[in-house]
């Protein structure tokens, strides 16, 4: 099924609608169960036809063919995501570069990857007269299910490692934004990657589910919920291995050495992008008290300067959360934390039931949604602390880790933090949602499972195996 595609009369149907203004942008067949078995049983032969699997350099080539078709349809991808997705197109224009990127990362990272190495023997006497090596070779099915908030470079972070180190690959995006995987995949198409080695299945949850369930792929990828992700992978057939990656309630620290211009630009550039809607969004801002109503005064002021609108204009800063439910679980998550004592600086309601005004809470209860869950949009509390411990103890204390920051001048509370914070990676002066596409990205406890990263995502895709000469 390709994005040129229309529905065939009397099939079920998916539409795909622009989170900013609600109009229609397209309407798609969805896959049935009996797709989805084609498909599995499609990729399944493939693999197993060894003869057919496609050598090094012809990968190699293909992905490279790729990221210039890519290049070529650049801006016609930024406007995709940010009318599918929403998000605001000076940001998509980010996440495409990322995501060419991502592909020459993965071309270049082919043979490095699929390299093996001499296993030195003679060590013992059972051993002398012998030689032995390893390589590397494609596990097997590869079955990713994605999300919307980065509708481009998530499927390249999912999809590009599978077709590089050798694995069919079957994907479902998500049901909000599966125009731009729908239109990678023919790409990769016409970047000569034969019939059947990756295909989309769109389809609803109860399809993906039996693709899951499966015992013909060998690995899964899920970007999503904590919820959903630890259920899928307690259904995962004997032997599938997995990668998953769920999202945070990610803690920022700012001490009085901090400089304060500089953190709440780059606080507000975390908490905002996307409208909050990043796995690793600054959502807890710990300072100490003797700075805490400066900054948080000046986060405010950030937020109020915020341009909220139709993420395909030109200036917006903000765009529109992916669906009316969204609007409505954020507004009534602030509206607890501000009944339950929070004192809200800036925003708080509602712009329309696309876009939420940006947020900034002060001292919101412990318990609070805004405190302990994931909120997934524009929002962002301010908390104070009397000492760092303090600060990293309560930073530390919820069951989701994944990416912490901590702004500061004072070297001893930088390693302090580094040493302390329960996270996978920590930002020195730098806002949470920091990420490269090559460098190893993960949640920890109830935030997720493996590390990503495009080469790291490749060698959870190969298995080595070994070789043993008796040199006779």
């Amino acid at each position: 099924m390709s994005s040129a595609e229309e529905a065939p009369e009397g099939a079920m149907t998916l539409e795909v609608y622009s989170p900013s203004d609600g109009v229609l942008l397209k309407t798609i067949p969805l896959n049935s169960s009996i797709d989805a078995a084609r498909m599995l049983t499609r990729a399944r032969q493939l693999f197993a036809d060894r003869d057919g699997w496609l050598p090094d350099y012809k990968r190699v080539a293909i992905l490279k063919e790729l990221a210039n078709l890519m290049h070529d349809e650049a801006e016609a991808f930024a406007e995709l995501i940010a009318l599918e997705g929403g998000k605001p197109l000076e940001d998509a224009r980010v996440e495409v570069q990322r995501a060419i990127y991502g592909v020459e990362l993965a071309a270049e990272g082919v043979f490095e990857v699929m390299s093996g190495a001499e296993v030195p023997m003679g060590r013992t006497a059972a051993a002398r007269d012998k030689r032995a090596f390893t390589t590397f070779e494609p596990i097997g099915v590869v079955l990713a299910v994605s999300a919307f908030n980065h509708p481009l470079n998530l499927i390249v972070h999912q999809v590009i490692p599978a077709i590089a180190v050798g694995c069919p690959v079957i994907v479902k995006p998500a049901a909000k934004t599966p125009l731009n995987c729908l239109r990678l995949v023919e790409l990769l198409a016409e970047a000569g990657l034969p019939k059947g080695w990756c295909q989309v299945c769109v389809c609803d949850n109860d399809v993906a589910e039996k693709m899951v369930r499966s015992e013909q792929i060998n690995f899964f990828s899920f970007i999503g919920s904590a919820k959903v992700g630890w259920y899928l992978k307690s259904i995962l057939a004997p032997g599938v291995r997995c990668a998953l990656e769920h999202g945070g309630v990610a803690p920022a620290i700012v001490d009085q050495t901090a400089n304060l211009d500089a953190t709440v630009a780059s606080i507000l550039h975390g908490a905002f992008y996307h409208a909050g809607q990043v796995c690793v969004s600054t959502q807890r801002v710990f300072a100490e008290r003797s700075i805490i109503a400066t900054l948080a005064k000046k986060l405010a002021e950030g937020a109020a300067r915020c341009k909220v609108g139709h993420a395909t204009k030109e200036g917006t800063d903000v765009g529109p959360l992916i669906d009316e439910r969204e609007v409505d679980r954020v507004d009534a998550w602030v509206q607890e934390a501000i009944a339950s004592g929070a004192t809200c600086l800036q925003g708080g309601y509602k712009l329309n039931q696309r876009m939420y005004a940006p947020t900034v809470l002060l001292t919101p209860a412990v318990t609070a949604k805004v405190s302990t869950e994931e909120v997934f949009g524009p929002v962002v509390s301010v908390y104070g602390y009397r000492n760092l411990r303090e600060a990293i103890d309560t930073a530390n204390s919820l069951d989701m880790a994944f990416q912490a920051a901590v702004y500061s001048r004072d070297l001893y509370v930088v390693e302090d933090c580094i040493k302390y914070l329960d996270a996978t990676a920590v930002m020195v002066n730098e806002n949470t949602a920091f990420r490269t596409d090559w460098m190893p990205f993960a949640g920890r406890r109830q935030s997720g499972y493996g590390v990503g990263g495009i080469e790291h995502s490749m060698r959870d895709m190969v298995q080595p195996k070994m070789a043993v000469i008796h040199l006779l």
